[in-house]
């Protein structure tokens, strides 16, 4: 790569520290393959401060702490505490499962800025059924422990079929419980989403009527509480950058240490991504053929290669690319020049008649365990 062509630092960092989390929700971005990722591969503590000072020389400002559930790795106040030393913005994407007064103040003594606490639902029936746990009065609390120790709060909720229509009712919630923000992120359907996508993808009037709520509650709201709506990217007709440009600007580490452009370009084929166990994050950012492959437009076919609107949406998603074109250097489905658009068109098609005649759907839901990876995995593999 030339220096002319040089991207410029990874901004943001995400440490996936583990992969194991006591909740088992339908619509995880985890690989349905996890369970090969199991705690004696991760990461140990001193494999993520080396990384965590790679990161921070190499310029990115902002470090997440996502999972599975980072608060099962005992070491977590031992990360965000080097990470503060070194001048990141420190994030915990959490469960808030293992978030109790006593770790909140030693994260809090550690120099955690911030936690993106998650809910599945507004109640505790649906809550606790999505996520195959009795999660939701933990969450409250972990929502008041959240505000105790002074921590800007995001409120996350995933929506989909099953629940978008509470988005009321979730918006009145994350008011009660003081959040600054609150994100209604629309399910991307990749992994266990996309195994579950039939009973999961809603109808264009659920989001239209999503849509018009949040709205209203943006007006009545104004500064008290910002409200961001994630749009889904089968109906919304329109390919989003990979995160904002693969290659550009986000870098995620894997459980073992693999080294990512996003969360799920494991799965892209033909592809060897760097783990920072062998490579400096320099060597993987800059020179590594994974996160050089789909940068800029130059990797691009057409319909792509000719269309005006290329150096805007960068082609839309690798990973969805090849989920259902089978072609990661294809154009991503959801847009309507895409060969392969009718795909996500009869996808949508289903969802319609599924939330018309739930018995239309031909598979149950299944939950993320463990159990359910393997099977799942090995399934593949045939």
């Amino acid at each position: 790569m030339s220096e002319n062509t040089r991207p410029g630092p990874p901004l943001w960092l995400l440490a996936e520290l583990t992969y194991r989390c006591p909740l088992h929700c339908v619509f995880c971005y985890n690989p349905i393959d996890f369970a090969q990722t199991q705690a004696a591969q991760e990461l140990d503590t001193e494999g993520w401060l080396r990384a965590l000072r790679q990161g921070r020389e190499l310029g990115a400002v902002q470090c997440g702490f996502s999972g599975g559930e980072p608060l099962v790795r005992d070491d977590l106040e031992v990360l965000v505490a080097e990470a503060r030393r070194l001048g990141y913005y420190t994030n915990l994407l959490t469960s808030g499962v293992g978030l109790t007064p006593e770790r909140a103040a030693a994260l809090k003594a550690a120099g955690l800025d911030h936690v993106q606490l998650s809910f599945q639902d507004s109640t505790k029936e649906m809550n606790d059924f999505l996520s195959h746990t009795k999660t939701f009065d933990l969450k409250s609390r972990v929502a008041a422990t959240i505000k105790g120790n002074g921590w800007p709060m995001v409120m996350n909720v995933v929506l989909h079929r099953m629940n978008i229509d509470h988005v009321d009712r979730i918006i009145e919630m994350a008011v009660e419980m003081g959040a600054e923000y609150l994100e209604l992120a629309n399910t991307q359907y990749y992994a266990w989403a996309l195994h579950n996508r039939d009973a999961l993808l809603p109808t264009r009037d659920q989001l239209q009527r999503a849509e018009a709520t949040m709205e209203r509650w943006r007006e009545k709201l104004g500064e008290t509480m910002r409200i961001f709506f994630v749009a889904p990217d089968y109906h919304d007709a329109k390919p989003k950058k990979c995160v904002n440009g693969w290659g550009s600007m986000f870098l995620t580490i894997t459980p073992d240490g693999t080294a990512l452009p996003c969360h799920t370009a494991r799965m892209l084929p033909g592809l060897a991504f760097p783990n920072v166990r062998e490579h400096s994050l320099r060597e993987i950012w800059f020179d590594s053929e994974g996160f050089n492959r789909y940068r800029g437009t130059g990797w691009m076919k057409e319909p792509c290669r000719s269309c005006d609107q290329r150096e805007e949406d960068l082609g839309g998603c690798r990973c969805q690319a090849w989920m259902l074109a089978q072609d990661p250097a294809a154009a991503d489905p959801v847009c309507p020049k895409s060969p392969q658009h009718h795909v996500v068109v009869e996808a949508i098609e289903r969802a319609e008649r599924g939330a018309a005649e739930p018995r239309v759907v031909e598979h149950p839901l299944v939950f993320r365990d463990a159990a359910a990876s393997r099977k799942l995995a090995a399934a593949a593999q045939r």
